[in-house]
């Protein structure tokens, strides 16, 4: 019966550990002093969409396949 705690708690510990972190991290750590990062500028959105090469039609090959035996 005590084989089944460990596996059964484990999931709660990690929890445990998880939500302990954060307040620890929230209450205990001083106060980040650096400004938050801010956009310096616009990003780069292309003007026109890029042209994608053409791809050979499946029924083009079968038929050079065919016309090639």
């Amino acid at each position: 019966m005590y084989a089944l705690i460990v596996p059964a708690s484990t999931p709660f510990v990690l929890l445990i550990g998880v939500m302990a972190l954060s307040w620890w991290e929230d209450h205990i750590l001083p106060p980040s002093t650096e400004p938050a990062e801010s956009p310096a500028e616009a990003p780069l959105i292309p003007a026109a969409p890029a042209q994608l090469p053409e791809l050979a039609r499946v029924d083009a090959a079968l038929t050079e396949e065919v016309a090639g035996r």
